[in-house]
């Protein structure tokens, strides 16, 4: 069961948006889903990303799947890249894009910093 099903705005300002809005889940094995407002549309199609888009009211928002991001910005379904950069390293790890990811220019259309030294940075992508 996911953690934040069981979280509620007391314990979380941020848990009505992740329990109340409608999840849309890729993956090519899973067949159910148990935290509610979840469907499940199968394995990565870019063509059933697009049909989303026009479907739905509003923005699509995707969190913590870097290779669904990767497979989005390379089909060109990105209309904004939210980032939050923190202020350490670790020396190694998984990249948010490859090295043999395909260059692309990006604008910036957001930044803003905080005390704790985390910048958020909102980009879209150049044509």
């Amino acid at each position: 069961e996911p953690s934040w099903s069981t979280r509620t705005v007391e314990d979380d300002p941020g848990a009505p948006f992740f329990n109340d809005t409608t999840k849309y889940v890729v993956s090519a094995t899973l067949t159910t889903a148990t935290w509610r407002n979840s469907k499940i549309i199968g394995r990565y199609d870019p063509d059933t990303i697009r049909s989303l888009k026009d479907e739905v009211a509003g923005d699509l928002y995707v969190s913590g799947s870097g290779t669904l991001v990767r497979a989005m910005l390379a089909d060109g379904l990105v209309d904004e890249l939210h980032l939050c950069v923190y202020p350490l390293t670790r020396g190694s790890g998984p990249r948010l894009l490859p090295e043999e990811a395909a260059p692309g220019n990006l604008s910036l259309a957001a930044c803003e910093s905080y005390e704790n030294g985390v910048v958020y940075l909102a980009y879209r992508p150049q044509a």
